[in-house]
């Protein structure tokens, strides 16, 4: 990706929003970039709530192993079918639109979920719920991105990714609530239905305030120029960094994207009918912040805890505190993402993850099985694969995790900004479920040492990708976006 020659500190008239007597208070714009986090909250939520429901679903459905599994990542079909078509769509309809589509989709789904009666109905709301996170996941950063002054961009955009660890750190308290009370998450509760049930329908309260709050906040100023509704465009501007600065925005903008078509897939390609390069990079970033194995230690990090000494009851709340953990790591990326920049955090926490995950291989190489199959390590083995791993999550809480969203969300030039979310969303959910899939063919066939090996490598590689491919977009205005 290349810039215009405004270097990277040069702030755009975005970055004054607040400051001329005639703009509106920046308030206004963390206002509507917080109603668009809501969505990366339900995404969080909607990808951690089943955790607790699992024995529910087993139980109720009378599935086996398979069948379960398949209930479980079912969703992550529908993301990857999500997030493909959201930037597609939204380039037709508008940013605000498909945000709104998402939200009700969350709605059905929560409900669905926790109504279905049969392993195929589940599977239904699931995907459809997966449809709604695939499209949250790409259109909520694309949306912030496209109202924020460039100075504070990378900030607000980050704060999604607090949203989503939030979303999953409110699920999991949630679960463990219910359960609680109810005395387990297949027991009965309120209004005579199981507590596994109502684990789905928590979710609706906050995906109707999504739905209800994303009536209040205007249209993306640029999907209205790309739409040819400059009046409206302008309107909008004007909220977002005052009268004086609409004309010069309007132009700025007019002149990033074509003038004889809208966008369509067939502009992520050159003049020669190539991929164009700036699409291959956001398709390596979002498949290199799955191929770490983030969700590997997410979804199966229980048998990290178990290795060293605990219970199967201490999980949920270790959970909760690596959930706090991520937070703290976002909160440093927060304070540092407009400062120093997307590209030394992105290559710092691919340095770490290389070191940490090498750590967790290690540790690994001296693992045994005991009579029952249970993993065994020495306590100074178990020790470091605990802190090594905790110390992971943190490196990609504070790097690839917001910062991947952040890029892919501003690094697009207007023109191809749809489609090549489309694209990325698609690679990155496409890479999540293999992932998912494969760790436990892995574990089976080369153990946990291969695996985390495996992971190693792709964080090696990410840092050579880092520092040849990845440009930097700090302080850029999006117009000066190019491809």
């Amino acid at each position: 990706m290349q810039a215009t020659e405004t270097t990277p500190d040069t702030p755009g008239p975005g970055a004054l929003a607040g400051s001329h007597p005639d703009a509106p208070p920046l308030a206004f714009i963390i206002l509507i970039c917080g109603v668009a986090t809501i969505g990366g909250f339900l995404f969080g939520f909607d990808s951690g709530v089943i955790n607790g429901t699992v024995t529910g679903l087993q139980q109720a459905f009378n599935s086996d192993t398979a069948g379960t599994g398949f209930n479980v990542a079912s969703m992550l079909l529908g993301c990857a079918v999500g997030a493909f078509f959201a930037g597609r769509l939204a380039d037709r309809w508008g940013r605000k639109k498909l945000l709104l589509l998402s939200a009700l989709f969350f709605i059905v789904s929560a409900w669905g979920s926790g109504v279905a009666t049969g392993s195929a109905e589940f599977v239904f709301y699931r995907i459809l719920g997966g449809l709604a996170v695939g499209a949250a996941s790409v259109m909520s950063p694309a949306y912030i991105s496209e109202v924020a002054p460039a100075a504070m961009r990378g900030r607000l955009i980050t704060i999604n990714q607090i949203a989503i660890i939030s979303g999953l750190f409110c699920a999991f308290v949630s679960n463990y609530w219910l359960a609680q009370v109810a005395g387990s998450a297949v027991n009965d509760w309120w209004m005579g239905h199981s507590a596994w049930r109502w684990m789905f329908w928590v979710e609706i309260a906050p995906a109707t305030l999504f739905f209800v709050a994303l009536l209040l906040i205007p249209e993306s100023p640029r999907f209205l120029v790309l739409s040819r509704q400059d009046d409206k465009a302008g309107e909008v501007l004007g909220r977002l960094y005052g009268a004086d600065a609409v004309r010069g925005k309007l132009a700025d903008i007019r002149k990033s994207v074509a003038d004889d078509h809208s966008p369509r897939m067939r502009d992520l390609l050159d003049k020669l009918g190539r991929v164009r390069k700036i699409v291959w990079v956001g398709i390596g970033l979002a498949t290199f912040q799955q191929l770490v194995g983030i969700n590997v230690v997410f979804y199966y990090g229980a048998v990290l805890w178990q290795a060293v000494g605990f219970s199967e009851a201490d999980a949920l709340l270790i959970n909760i505190i690596s959930g706090a953990v991520s937070i703290g790591a976002c909160l440093v990326t927060i304070a540092l993402i407009d400062k120093i920049g997307r590209k030394p955090l992105l290559l710092v926490g691919s340095i770490g993850m290389a070191i940490t995950l090498g750590l967790v291989a290690y540790a690994f190489t001296s693992a045994s099985m005991d009579a029952d199959g249970n993993l065994q390590l020495s306590q100074n083995m178990g020790l470091l694969a605990l802190v090594a791993a905790n110390a992971y999550v943190f490196f990609f809480n504070g790097s690839w995790g917001p910062a991947m969203w952040t890029m892919l969300g501003e690094m697009f030039p207007n023109q191809i900004r749809g489609s090549g979310l489309a694209v990325s969303g698609l690679a990155q959910w496409g890479a999540n479920f293999g992932i998912t899939m494969t760790f436990p063919i892995m574990l089976a066939g080369i153990g946990l040492a291969g695996a985390y090996g495996i992971y190693t490598l792709f964080a090696i590689l990410s840092i050579a990708f880092v520092i040849y491919l990845v440009h930097e977009t700090k302080g850029l205005e999006l117009e000066q976006m190019k491809g």
